[in-house]
Formats: structure tokens, C-alpha cells, sequence
């Protein structure tokens, strides 16, 4: 059984808690049927972590900022285009068969965005396991653990699922012939497209909420 920062981290992750939405320690108790100290200790966890904020005397989910998006892309492509580079000299051959076959699994949930980015984030986690450093696994996790804080996938953008599952395959062909280069060339255009897109998706969301504010 998953303990309570487990379950309310999984709650953020899968959008049953989204940005500025208010966490309740005694909600969260009934919710996932535990009693309250563990939640609160849970939740000072999270909040110490930074996925978590202080509104007042409540605890809220936090919001990436501009800057705070631009930093967490920047240290992702760095440690992601590292595992990528270690992944195509350490792999072995069976898990390069693993992420050929979730590339091919993947094109299956491609008209569905949340899938494809659980999907996403599971292909991602094989290349880092397959990079067989322990530390990088470590930093990564936390990286992709502050990605939660993003109300809404990059995935969800028009054709952009079809073009990362081709990403996806150029990295797995790279890593499968040992070129670390191309890996890591690979992995850093994949990881800058999806911000790219992301960025995109942000500007017409600010632009059709300044259309709705005008009188």
C-alpha cells in the first residue's frame, strides 16, 4: 500500500490535484483513508520539496512561472540528453527491446493526450534506467516529479503526439546503434520541441483570456 505522500503525489501527477487547487489535511485523510498525521507529515514534505505553497495558513499545489518553466527545461535537457548519452553506451540489448516496443505500444493512445503522457513519462523513466547511473536516476525523478506542476501536457497539442512518438523513435535508434552523439542530439531536440510547444500552447491561453476579460 502506498503511504500518504505517495497517494497525494499521485493525486497532483495524474491532474486530481491541479495548480492553485487548496489541500485539506483532513480531506486528505478521509480521502485516502488514513488518519491525519501521516498526511501532515506528508504534506510539510511536499511543501519543503516546493510542490507545495503557502496562501495564507493554507497549503496550496504550486504553479511553475515563466521562469520557473524555462529552469526546469533547461536542468531536464541537460540530465535527459546525459542519460540519453549514457544509455546509448550501457544499454543492454534488452532494453533497447523495451523502448522499441513502448514506442510501438505508445502509437496505440495517440488520440489520447493523459495516456500518452503517462505513456511519455514511462518511456522517459526506461531511458534513464538504462543509462545505469544511480545518481542521474535520482536527480532525474526529481525533475520529472516537479513536472506534476504543469496543468496540462504538451501532448495535448495538436499533432504533437504523432511527432514525439517519431522523436521517441529516433532515440531509441540512436541508443540501439551505440552513437551516443545522436542519442544526445536525439534527446535534446526532442526535450526542446516539447517546450517550444508548450511555450505556444501558454501564449494562446494568455491570448483568449485577454479576449475574454475585454469588454
Amino acid at each position: 500500500m502506498k503511504d500518504a505522500y505517495s497517494l497525494i503525489l499521485s493525486a497532483i501527477d495524474n491532474g486530481t490535484y491541479r495548480p492553485g487547487d487548496r489541500l485539506v489535511e483532513s480531506e486528505l485523510a478521509e480521502r485516502f483513508g488514513v488518519s491525519r498525521t501521516p498526511v501532515r507529515e506528508a504534506l510539510q514534505r511536499l511543501e519543503t520539496q516546493s510542490m507545495l505553497t503557502r496562501d495564507g495558513r493554507s497549503l496550496i499545489v504550486a504553479t511553475l512561472d515563466h521562469n520557473q518553466l524555462a529552469e526546469l527545461y533547461t536542468v531536464r535537457t541537460e540530465l535527459e540528453a546525459l542519460a540519453a548519452r549514457l544509455a546509448a553506451r550501457h544499454a543492454t540489448r534488452e532494453e533497447v527491446r523495451v523502448l522499441a516496443q513502448l514506442v510501438v505500444e505508445d502509437y496505440r493512445i495517440i488520440d489520447d493526450p493523459q495516456a500518452l503522457s503517462r505513456a511519455n513519462r514511462r518511456f522517459h523513466h526506461q531511458i534513464h534506467l538504462a543509462s545505469h547511473n544511480r545518481y542521474l536516476v535520482q536527480q532525474l525523478d526529481i525533475v520529472h516529479r516537479t513536472m506534476a506542476l504543469m496543468a496540462r501536457t504538451s501532448l495535448a497539442a495538436e499533432g504533437r503526439g504523432e511527432k514525439s512518438l517519431a522523436e521517441h523513435q529516433a532515440i531509441v535508434d540512436a541508443i540501439a546503434s551505440g552513437d551516443a552523439d545522436a542519442a544526445e542530439a536525439a534527446l535534446r531536440h526532442h526535450i526542446s520541441t516539447a517546450f517550444e510547444t508548450r511555450l505556444k500552447e501558454s501564449a494562446r491561453a494568455w491570448a483568449a483570456t485577454i479576449e475574454q476579460d475585454r469588454p
